[in-house]
């Protein structure tokens, strides 16, 4: 797909070629037409081919011959004819186009014929026109209507006519062919081409070599036309009208001409001018009043319904668009290379004035704008005046870049003109203005400068912040955040209701005198909220025009203040010096990197027309792809609903779908958005998205709608397209599925009711047996009694028992602490004799007497019972303790005695005082006596000894 402008016109239409490779058919394309639903259907060398806006489907013939007409007939049917075949498509019970012959029904004789050039529909009838027949077909019958060469079949205000080469025009009346315009009234070598509309009463009549034709009743006139060179006699093969009151007529060898209603050629629309091939065989006017071209090689559409049109002449060498002004019946443009005007005629629509720019002057023009009478220029050399066609400076000393009017005290009529480096004036003497200095000390550059009510000056620096200048005692003021602004950068002063605002990162502000800060415009804040803004203008009709980032949009305030997008020029126009000149509904123009952009807003408005949407195929994935709906419900012409006799059921294995879907918008495809809803299994519908299918897998079992819904770059919505499809559960969870569960319970609970009564007879049977065995359980019973009156006795004389052997264990265990105390005893008399000797030596004498030597072996006589007593210790301690002690010195041969004592008293759970105590031995003692003991028994360090010990009687004890 390509895209071109034509260039006649200053308005640049959008021109979109599909080739030949994009559309993948053949190369001629014969006749065109478009369904209910917006589809265009185009009569191709390889078939049928549909295009819904983003695809592209051919439908051949069953002889893959050339399709050289299309009709929709009153049944919604599209007929077409090849050679030896005529019928129709119609859907299929998938959806998908399917070609029904007709030939069968036509006499043997009549079934060979070339061509079919041309189909009519009137009435319930449809005819087709071969060289030498022309078929009808109505009532489910043929009839045949034979000559020796029919040249033309086609409708005039509401009759049907054709051209019979040897009769002239005919007319179909009563089933008959009746004389219209006789042979010898018409010109030799008569060839009509098409019938079209040109007013109520008229057709324009185009013809192979002769010309056009207006005819009128039965009579025809010759229409001249005249104006760039026009050959009347060239191949005219079709004509259609405008909008605007004109018309286009197209050839075989020269495009397209657009002439007006008393034959003056307007423009000559070919290759250079956008269009892919200058051999156009048909013409065709959408819905929307947009052109389609079936060329001799590819398609072409012009977008002649568009209201934004490119201004980009080759005078302007794609120089960048500053600014615009209409003065005195002529047009301005300034751009990055030059001034340029152009003369305004009584053209409602001014981008149909000739490109007839004339270059004012050369090089950089920031501005041009009619002020007070004069229209002046700042450049990037100083501040001109346009005069007679040429610019006359006025101060050249810097550049300059806006101009505002303004009045002093006095009342002076003043221009203010930003530039370069600050405001300077110019008193307006009327036939030239007088330099009257810089306002105050202000040196920043002013590219953006207003005048409030009070002849306040205020400019803006987009990194410095805003500026108050007083023209009349040259005081200056700056306004950055800390007085109210939402940042010191992107601040740009403009005029909008009557009031100076400030468009901001953060939204509109305004200046409040009281506070002398800046605050969010509350008239604003509810239409643009916090919307980082670059431009503002407003129109005559009180409309703002904004730009938001690199788009272009409009607060319209015709009715409650809405916002209206322009998609088309985002990213077009020049960022950073953004201008809109707004001259009327019909007239706005934008400045754009390339030139200008036109828009006709009151034509914009009318195009938001309610959008068509619909799901062209449905295919399921499961296994390999299958198409279950093509696109299409009962006929092809209409707006069909599913009904209940076309919506599907699928088996549980094809629950993966892939939907395909399309809005026939065809001049602004690229800004159509989507969003879909599958009911049933989706909760919400989707965001809007470009992208135009969309695949669910594995869906479980049920019933679901899917739902899909368009919108354009207008945000307008279509209405929901719908696709209904029922998914059963695979077969285990099937009707017949139940059907069968059921049984099978049923046999169960029959099954277990006759186990039930098996067992009922059975039991029966037992309750016989127990009353005759009654006694024998009764004498059991006894028996079990007795015994269990045994066991009672016996448990009666262990727990006897056990209660003797606690008594013993504590009575050792009171025998075990005896013989503790008594060691303790010893130790005391130990200390005893020890203490006796240290006296003894104390004393200092050299001779000890007899009886202090008496005393001590006195003492001393009971040692011997020391180890007698421990023994007894021991042996009381092993009772108590499961022989502990002579467990350890089996383990552990190498312990000793003093050894074996420790572990009694560890497992006795002695303090170390008390083991020092009993040892003899202080407290240090008995951790080194530990630590050797733990050397001895092998423990690691991180194993307590007492649990060590421990767990060895425990293990006894088991």
């Amino acid at each position: 797909m390509q895209n071109a402008m034509p260039q006649t016109y200053i308005g640049q239409r959008k021109t979109i070629n599909y080739e030949k490779r994009q559309y993948n058919a053949g190369t001629q394309n014969w006749k065109i037409r478009q369904d209910a639903q917006g589809r265009m259907y185009f009569a191709n060398n390889e078939g049928v081919l549909v295009f819904d806006g983003s695809y592209w489907q051919l439908y051949p013939l069953p002889n893959k011959t050339i399709v050289r007409s299309l009709e929709f007939g009153s049944d919604k049917r599209l007929y077409v004819g090849g050679q030896d075949e005529i019928g129709y498509f119609s859907p299929a019970k998938n959806g998908q186009l399917a070609f029904t012959s007709l030939k069968e029904l036509i006499p043997k004789a009549d079934q060979e014929f070339s061509d079919i050039w041309d189909i009519a529909s009137h009435g319930n009838e449809v005819f087709f026109r071969s060289h030498d027949k022309i078929i009808r077909f109505g009532n489910n019958k043929i009839t045949v209507y034979r000559s020796r060469s029919w040249l033309f079949l086609g409708t005039y205000q509401g009759k049907l006519i054709a051209h019979d080469e040897q009769k002239g025009l005919l007319t179909y009346v009563n089933n008959n062919w009746r004389p219209f315009i006789d042979k010898k009234e018409l010109p030799k070598g008569f060839y009509i081409t098409s019938v079209s509309k040109f007013n109520d009463t008229s057709s324009l009549v185009t013809t192979a070599k002769d010309g056009l034709y207006l005819l009128t009743g039965n009579k025809l006139k010759y229409f001249n036309l005249t104006g760039f060179g026009i050959n009347n006699h060239q191949h005219f093969s079709a004509a259609t009208a405008l909008d605007d009151g004109t018309y286009l007529v197209s050839t075989y060898i020269n495009g397209i001409y657009q002439i007006d209603k008393n034959g003056n050629v307007i423009e000559n629309i070919g290759k250079k001018e956008g269009l892919q091939n200058i051999f156009v065989r048909f013409m065709y006017a959408d819905v929307n009043h947009n052109i389609w071209l079936g060329l001799d090689n590819g398609i072409d559409f012009i977008a002649y319904n568009n209201a934004v049109k490119h201004i980009n002449p080759a005078v302007f060498k794609d120089g960048g668009g500053y600014a615009t002004a209409l003065y005195k019946n002529n047009l301005y443009f300034a751009l990055s290379n030059g001034a340029y005007e152009l003369p305004v005629g009584n053209t409602t629509d001014l981008s149909y004035l000739k490109s007839n720019f004339k270059q004012v002057a050369e090089g950089q023009t920031w501005n041009i704008a009619a002020v007070d009478g004069h229209l002046l220029a700042g450049r990037d050399d100083g501040i001109f005046e346009v005069l007679n066609d040429k610019l006359s400076p006025i101060y050249n000393s810097t550049g300059f870049w806006i101009f505002q009017p303004l009045k002093n005290k006095a009342g002076t009529p003043l221009i203010a003109a930003g530039n370069y480096y600050g405001v300077r004036l110019f008193e307006n003497k009327g036939n030239s203005l007088i330099d009257k200095g810089s306002v105050a000390k202000y040196y920043e550059s002013a590219r953006f400068v207003q005048i409030d009510s009070n002849n306040i000056i205020w400019t803006s620096h987009p990194y410095r912040g805003v500026y108050k200048l007083n023209p009349d005692n040259d005081q200056i003021k700056t306004y950055t955040s800390a007085q109210g602004l939402p940042s010191n950068l992107n601040n740009f002063v403009f005029k909008v209701k009557g009031r100076v605002v400030v468009a901001t990162e953060k939204g509109i502000y305004e200046y409040d005198v009281k506070t002398d800060h800046f605050k969010p415009s509350a008239q604003f804040k509810n239409i643009f909220g916090d919307r980082s803004l670059r431009y503002l203008q407003e129109d005559n009709a009180g409309n703002i025009w904004f730009v938001q980032g690199k788009s272009l949009g409009v607060v319209d305030y015709s009715a409650t203040p809405t916002i209206i997008n322009f998609p088309e020029l985002n990213n077009r126009i020049l960022s950073g010096f953004e201008n809109v000149y707004p001259i009327n509904a019909n007239n706005i123009f934008v400045g754009s990197e390339n030139g200008f952009y036109h828009i006709n807003y009151a034509k914009y408005k009318q195009n938001i027309h309610a959008l068509n949407v619909y799901i062209r195929k449905v295919k399921v994935t499961s296994t390999t792809d299958s198409v279950i709906y093509g696109g299409y419900f009962d006929h092809v012409n209409d707006n069909g609903k599913q009904t209940a006799s076309n919506t599907l059921t699928l088996g549980y294995k094809w629950r993966s779908l892939h939907f395909e879907y399309s809005s026939p918008i065809f001049e602004e495809q690229s800004n159509a958005e989507y969003s879909y809803l599958l009911e049933g299994f989706d909760q919400e519908w989707s965001a809007w998205s470009k992208k135009s299918e969309k695949d669910y897998t594995n869906l479980p079992a049920g019933n679901y709608t899917f739902k899909v819904k368009a919108r354009n770059h207008q945000n307008n919505e279509s209405a929901v397209a719908c696709y209904t499809f029922n998914i059963n559960p695979p077969w285990y969870g099937s009707v017949l599925a139940y059907i069968i569960y059921l049984f099978m319970i049923a046999g169960i609970l029959y099954y277990l009711y006759k186990l039930q009564e098996k067992r009922h007879i059975i039991k029966q049977q037992k309750e016989l047996l127990i009353q005759q065995q009654k006694n024998e359980e009764e004498q059991k019973q006894i028996a079990y009694l007795h015994q269990l009156e045994l066991e009672r006795s016996e448990k009666e004389v262990v727990k006897l028992k056990n209660e003797m052997l606690q008594s013993e264990i504590e009575f050792k265990t009171s025998e075990l602490a005896s013989s503790a105390l008594n060691l303790v005893q010893k130790k005391e008399f130990l200390l005893k004799v020890k203490d006796e000797l240290q006296t003894l030596q104390k004393s200092g004498k050299d001779m000890v007497e007899a009886g202090e030597i008496k005393k001590i072996l006195r003492l001393l006589a009971g040692e011997n019972k020391i180890n007698e007593e421990w023994e007894q210790f021991s042996i009381h301690f092993d009772k108590v303790h499961a022989g502990f002690l002579t467990i350890i010195k089996d383990r552990y041969p190498a312990i000793n005695q003093q050894e074996l004592k420790l572990c009694a008293y560890l497992i006795m759970n002695l303090s170390s005082k008390e083991i020092a105590q009993l040892m003899a031995i202080s407290v240090r003692g008995v951790e080194i006596s530990r630590y050797r003991l733990r050397k001895k028994l092998q423990i690691p360090t991180e194993i307590n000894l007492f649990e060590f010990l421990f767990d060895i009687q425990r293990e006894l004890m088991k």
